[in-house]
């Protein structure tokens, strides 16, 4: 199968387990998490294989529980030349911590994380996306240089948002430099649709997905694509008692996931977010100087 050519193309998996995502928060107490079916390591490393086969290294936003957990997973996945990258500590939506919450728990996550792997993490991954103004200056203030969380032009129930993220512009220079690398959205009309991955992955027709991936990257846009572990794994405890919402959100298609996540591997050219950032700034910075000079 030929690959689509490009430069433009970013993959990146959040490492979490099934039961600390937040459509199943409502009935999965955060202090029962020791007590659950850790899924998460024979989850990943069938993505790890799945990634080394197609030659793709990929952004991994690492949670620190997880880490914790499963030290030797993060080594693995460092082994295997994946960027490090840090999802945080304990999952919970930024908007309902503190400043202060939310500055110890980076800097648990990112402790716990750099220790285990030896790797100096850059960039961040908000849980469920839920980035806020405020967030961004301490991501800069523990030593961050990126985030990837913003998904300009949707509104979205569990979604933060940044000012300045609605010119179209899909990298923009949020603070001196600190950048936000939006996740990747489909313009239809006027109305922008999610279209980097997860539960829209799970939901769309797969053809229909890849079209718009391929029409994101002909309009010479970058392409950020994310992942979770527990969607590469239908034999996950299945819970009851969920919403309706949150049951199709968690579980719709995800018999289908593997399947999919490999053809996507072999159909694009895919690289790190954290590469294609700094590969994008060089470029910028190249045509800047040309432009001085003429």
């Amino acid at each position: 199968m030929p690959k689509f050519q490009t430069t433009q193309a970013a993959m990146s998996i959040d490492i979490e387990d099934w039961f600390q995502v937040e459509n199943l928060k409502s009935i999965v107490a955060r202090d029962t998490w020791d007590e659950r079916e850790l899924r998460v390591e024979a989850n990943t490393d069938r993505m790890l294989a799945l990634m080394d086969e197609h030659n793709v290294k990929s952004t991994c936003f690492i949670l620190g529980w997880v880490a914790e957990k499963c030290p030797q997973l993060i080594k693995r996945i460092a082994d295997a030349g994946h960027e490090i990258a840090s999802h945080g500590y304990g999952h919970d939506l930024i908007y309902n911590l503190s400043q202060d919450e939310f500055r110890e728990d980076m800097k648990r996550g990112i402790g716990i994380v750099e220790d285990i792997s030896g790797a100096k993490i850059k960039g961040y991954r908000a849980p469920s996306f839920s980035i806020t103004d405020w967030s961004i200056d301490i991501l800069q203030e523990l030593g961050l240089t990126y985030d990837s969380s913003a998904f300009p032009t949707v509104a979205h129930d569990r979604y933060g948002k940044l000012e300045g993220m609605d010119s179209g512009n899909p990298i923009v220079e949020i603070r001196p430099g600190f950048h936000e690398v939006c996740v990747s959205v489909l313009q239809v009309g006027k109305k922008g649709v999610p279209w980097a991955g997860g539960g829209y992955f799970r939901l769309f027709p797969y053809p229909l997905f890849k079209w718009g991936v391929k029409r994101i990257l002909k309009a010479d846009q970058p392409y950020i694509f994310y992942i979770h572990p527990w969607e590469v794994d239908p034999g996950q405890p299945k819970m009851q008692g969920l919403k309706r919402s949150h049951k199709f959100r968690h579980y719709n298609n995800l018999n289908k996931c593997t399947d999919r996540f490999d053809n996507l591997l072999g159909s694009f050219d895919w690289r790190p977010i954290g590469e294609f950032l700094e590969e994008h700034l060089a470029n910028q910075a190249s045509s800047q100087a040309s432009s001085n000079q003429s």
